[in-house]
């Protein structure tokens, strides 16, 4: 059974087509993913993407724990500034990636995915020894990402915070659309730049309504995961249950800007002992120089026909009109420019290694 967000019934009546998704009932498309992907490059497109995790972590020990779970610096956050990084497990894999804000020095937001919710919580908990406040607020929790370059213009009208000076990864809170106390922050999952927007549950309606109203006149539309996964694709984002997961090496997957050696967090002995080592594979981005599309789990052969890695996303970029993926393959494999092939139902298609953002 998926639960639903918020919004749910709203986005049944405005006739999006409905799916399940990360145990949750979720709007994949509109008027279409190409067109969705197209709106938010170009002009501004307001994804629901209610179903992410939500937790506060506060009080005296609360930088402690998170630098003990987080592979990122915690200490080098300031009051308005939001991080990135995972949390490693104790077998060298992925519980989870997500976001830090740092509220103040003793209260900190973090925002995680929404399949993992649970496993998170869990996870943080059980290191959480000396009793930091923990709360979760995942389901009183509505969240809007406003992508594309007219994304600041558009909202501007519903807030006395300034948004075009707004640096990448930072945030504020203020009052939004009447609503107080909504944190808005310069980050987001597609490339094209715009705001994430976190209401409580019961303001959710009137801060869409809002943002719908305000953003009229720049074409605004709701906009689908469809064209989420095509967006952050572009990009070369990774997506948890895609990408990198339990089993998944960070520093495989090209995480290792986000794994700070100064300090010590679960795993870091290993994860360095790996790092000095060398790790057998690597994630690589990569476009199909023949026909065809490379999709989840597919293998990448050489040329003799020998499996070197497999394909962990695949889609058809709507922006560059040809398919483009990301997956892991033997170091010897991981040079731009080096060609290899994916086994598109048993036949080698050619394809190249191409570094992201593969939309500049």
């Amino acid at each position: 059974m998926s639960k639903n967000t918020a919004l749910t019934e709203h986005h049944i009546a405005l006739g999006a087509k409905m799916v399940p998704f990360a145990g949750f009932n979720m709007p994949v498309q509109y008027s279409g993913i190409n067109d969705e992907h197209e709106t938010v490059r170009k002009g501004v497109g307001v994804f629901d993407v209610s179903h992410m995790g939500e937790f506060i972590v506060k009080g005296e020990g609360a930088l402690a724990l998170l630098q003990k779970v987080s592979s990122n610096d915690v200490s080098k956050l300031y009051d308005g500034k939001v991080q990135y990084a995972y949390l490693p497990n104790e077998d060298g894999g992925i519980v989870d990636d997500f976001l830090t804000y740092r509220i103040d020095e003793n209260t900190y937001f973090l925002v995680v995915n929404a399949s993992n919710i649970e496993k998170d919580w869990q996870w943080i908990s059980k290191y959480n020894t000396a009793g930091v406040e923990m709360k979760n607020i995942s389901d009183q929790t509505s969240l809007f990402a406003v992508q594309g370059p007219k994304a600041a213009e558009a909202l501007q009208a519903l807030t006395d915070i300034e948004l075009a000076p707004m640096e990448y990864y930072t945030f504020a809170k203020g009052t939004f659309a009447g609503v107080e106390n909504v944190l808005i922050s310069a980050t987001g999952y597609t490339g094209a730049g715009g705001f994430e927007i976190y209401v409580a549950n019961e303001d959710a309606q009137k801060v869409w309504d809002a943002i719908f109203e305000a953003g009229a006149s720049f074409g605004i539309k709701p906009i689908g995961l469809g064209a989420r996964d095509t967006l952050r694709l572009e990009m070369g984002f990774c997506l948890y249950g895609n990408d990198i997961d339990d089993t998944t090496s960070p520093l495989a997957a090209g995480l290792g800007w986000v794994t700070k050696f100064t300090k010590d967090f679960v795993n870091s002995a290993n994860l360095k002992a790996q790092k000095e080592a060398g790790v057998p594979q690597k994630i690589v981005g990569f476009e199909m120089i023949d026909r065809g599309i490379a999709r989840h789990d597919y293998q990448i052969v050489d040329d003799a026909g020998e499996v070197i890695g497999r394909v962990t996303s695949g889609t058809q970029s709507p922006s560059l009109k040809k398919s483009i993926g990301l997956g892991y393959v033997n170091n010897a494999f991981t040079k731009e420019g080096t060609e290899f092939f994916i086994l598109i139902r048993n036949q080698k298609v050619r394809a190249k290694v191409t570094k992201p953002p593969f939309v500049k």
